[in-house]
C-alpha cells in the first residue's frame, strides 16, 4: 500500500475566520482510506454551534469587510491567484484526492486542473459581466444592478470533492459573497487545502469558512441557519428533498444538482466504435461515481448483439488496481458503506438481467478495500431496479430497442432527468430526439465534455435550478431593477381637489 502522502494533517480541523479550529465539543469522526478501509486520520465533527461560529464570521466579513465592496477586477485578480496556486500544486492535490477518494491518479489530476479552470472562468466572467439596460427615449432609463446575497452555504459531495468545491466556491466568491463550505464526511481531506490556498492568494479572513461534519448535523444546521440566505447542494435526490423541506421556512434560495440515471442511446447508424469508447468511459471513469454517468445504454436491435459482445470484452479488460498507479483505470470505491450499496445492486441485477462482465470483486484482490470489477448487465427490462435506480458505481444496464419511439420511451422512463447521450449520424434525428429527451443536458455523438458557459442541471428528480456560466451569477446575486425618469412625472393626482392647481404650498 502507498504510504500516507505528505500534507495529510494530524487531525482535520474546521477553518473559521482565518484560523484552523477544533469543534467546540471536541467531537470527531474517522476518515478511511478506500484501498484498505483503515482509519488514517480523524476529522473534527462540526455541530450547530460550530456552524453558528462560521456563519457569524462569514456575516462579519460580508457586512463589515472589504470583499463585497471590491471592484470586480480586484476580486478577479485574487481569484486568478487562486487558480495559479491550484495549478502549481495540481500533482499534490491529485495525490491527496486519490488517497481520500480512491479515484485513479490520472483522473484526479484532471479534476485538479479543472478546478483551476473553474476559478479562471469566473474570474474573467465577473469582469466581463454585462447587465441589462433599457431606454424609453426621452422618458426613462431602466437598468439592472447586481448585489451579492450574503453568506452562501455550500454542501458538496464525495465523488470529485475538490473540483466540485471549486465549481461552487468560484462563482460564490467572484460575485462578492462570503461562504461556509460543508464538505462530504467521506472525503474531507482536500477541502482543508482551500484554506491555505485562499490565505496565500489574499482572500480576507472570514470570507471562506469550512465546517466538517456529518450531513445530518453540520449540513442540517447550515441549511436551517437563518443568516444563510442561499444553499447550493450537490448530492442524492432524497437528501435534496430533505434540504428543500428544511430550507422552506426561511425561503432560502436553492440550487440543487441531484441524482441521475442517464441514458446513452445508440442507433444502428452510429459510429459504433466511437459510441463504444464513449459509453465504456462514460460509466467506468471516476469509478462510476459520477452523477452524469451514462449508466443505461439503449442499443437499437440491429446492432445490439454485436455491441453487447464488444462491450463485455471492453469491460472485462479494464484495469482495476492501486489508484496511485498511472495504469489504473478503475480504483477503489470511496467508502465501505457505498461499496455495500453498489454490491447489493450487483446481486439484484443477477436476478433481473444477464450478467456479461464483472459481478463481484476483481480476481486477485483480497478482502480489504472497496474493489468492484467493472460490471455490465444485458437484456435489462425497463422495470428492473438496476434500470430505474441510481447505483453510482461501475455498473451498467444495457437494453435493446426497436425504433425511435421506443428509444424515447425508454430514455425518458425513469424519475431522473440529468443528462443524456445520443449516437447517430442522422442529423435530423439527432436534433429532434435531443429536444424530446427529458434531460437537462444532452450530448450528441460525444461523451461528457463540459463548456463552462452552458447551464448545468437537470429536470424531474435530478435537480432544482441550474448553475454554470451566467446562471451561476444569477444564483449568487440579487438583481435589482433601477428606474430613472427623464421628463416630468405623470402620476395621477389623487386627492388634489376640484379647484386647486397644486396642493404643494411653501411653508415660511
Amino acid at each position: 500500500m502507498t504510504d500516507v502522502p505528505a500534507g495529510v494533517p494530524a487531525r482535520i480541523l474546521h477553518y473559521i475566520d482565518g484560523e484552523f479550529v477544533d469543534s467546540l465539543d471536541g467531537d470527531s469522526f474517522d476518515v478511511l482510506n478506500p484501498v484498505t478501509n483503515e482509519v488514517y486520520v480523524r476529522a473534527a465533527a462540526g455541530k450547530a454551534a460550530d456552524v453558528d461560529r462560521a456563519v457569524a464570521a462569514a456575516g462579519r466579513a460580508f457586512h463589515d469587510g472589504p470583499w463585497p465592496r471590491l471592484l470586480p477586477r480586484q476580486r478577479s485578480r485574487v481569484l486568478h491567484r487562486v487558480a495559479d496556486l491550484v495549478e502549481s500544486r495540481d500533482r499534490q492535490l491529485a495525490e491527496l484526492e486519490t488517497w481520500d477518494t480512491g479515484l485513479p491518479i490520472t483522473q484526479a489530476l484532471g479534476q485538479a486542473q479543472r478546478s483551476a479552470e473553474n476559478f479562471r472562468f469566473f474570474a474573467d466572467l465577473i469582469v466581463a459581466q454585462v447587465d441589462d439596460a433599457f431606454k424609453v427615449p426621452g422618458r426613462q432609463i431602466n437598468y439592472v444592478n447586481r448585489k451579492p446575497k450574503g453568506v452562501a452555504g455550500l454542501i458538496t459531495p464525495w465523488n470529485t470533492p475538490f473540483m466540485l468545491e471549486s465549481w461552487k466556491l468560484a462563482p460564490a466568491l467572484a460575485t462578492g459573497n462570503t461562504v461556509v463550505l460543508k464538505p462530504a464526511e467521506f472525503t474531507p481531506l482536500s477541502a482543508t487545502l482551500w484554506a491555505e490556498i485562499f490565505q496565500e492568494a489574499g482572500v480576507p479572513d472570514g470570507v471562506f469558512n469550512l465546517v466538517n461534519g456529518l450531513g445530518e448535523e453540520a449540513g442540517d444546521a447550515l441549511v436551517k441557519h437563518p443568516d444563510v440566505p442561499l444553499i447550493s447542494f450537490t448530492g442524492e435526490s432524497r437528501t435534496g428533498q430533505i434540504i428543500f423541506a428544511n430550507a422552506a421556512p426561511h425561503l432560502k434560495g436553492l440550487s440543487m444538482e441531484l441524482g441521475g440515471k442517464s441514458p446513452a442511446v445508440v442507433f444502428d447508424d452510429a459510429d459504433l466504435e466511437a459510441a463504444l469508447d464513449a459509453t465504456v468511459f462514460g460509466v467506468y471513469s471516476l469509478n462510476g461515481e459520477r452523477c452524469t454517468a451514462g449508466s443505461r445504454i439503449l442499443v437499437q436491435r440491429g446492432v445490439y448483439d454485436d455491441f453487447v459482445a464488444a462491450y463485455a470484452e471492453r469491460a472485462g479488460n479494464i484495469v482495476v488496481g492501486d489508484p496511485h498507479d498511472p495504469a489504473t483505470e478503475v480504483g477503489a470505491l470511496v467508502h465501505p458503506e457505498h461499496y455495500a450499496k453498489v454490491m447489493s445492486y450487483v446481486e439484484i441485477g443477477r436476478t433481473e438481467a444477464r450478467l456479461i462482465a464483472g459481478g463481484g470483486r476483481p480476481d486477485g484482490f483480497g478482502p480489504e478495500g472497496n474493489w468492484v470489477a467493472p460490471t455490465a448487465f444485458a437484456d435489462v427490462p425497463p422495470t428492473a431496479r438496476i434500470f430505474q435506480e441510481e447505483i453510482f458505481g461501475p455498473v451498467v444496464a444495457i437494453t435493446p430497442f426497436e425504433d425511435d419511439a421506443e428509444a424515447l420511451r425508454l430514455a425518458n422512463g425513469t424519475k431522473y432527468g440529468l443528462a443524456a447521450y445520443v449516437w447517430t449520424t442522422d442529423l435530423r434525428r439527432a436534433h429532434n430526439f435531443a429536444q424530446a429527451l427529458e434531460a437537462g443536458m444532452v450530448w450528441l455523438n460525444s461523451n461528457n465534455v463540459r463548456d463552462l458557459r452552458t447551464p448545468f442541471g437537470g429536470v424531474k428528480a435530478s435537480g432544482l435550478g441550474h448553475e454554470g456560466g451566467t446562471r451561476s451569477i444569477d444564483f449568487y446575486t440579487d438583481q435589482q431593477a433601477v428606474h430613472i425618469t427623464l421628463d416630468q412625472s405623470h402620476s395621477p393626482r389623487f386627492g388634489k381637489g376640484p379647484d386647486a392647481a397644486t396642493s404643494f404650498k411653501k411653508v415660511d
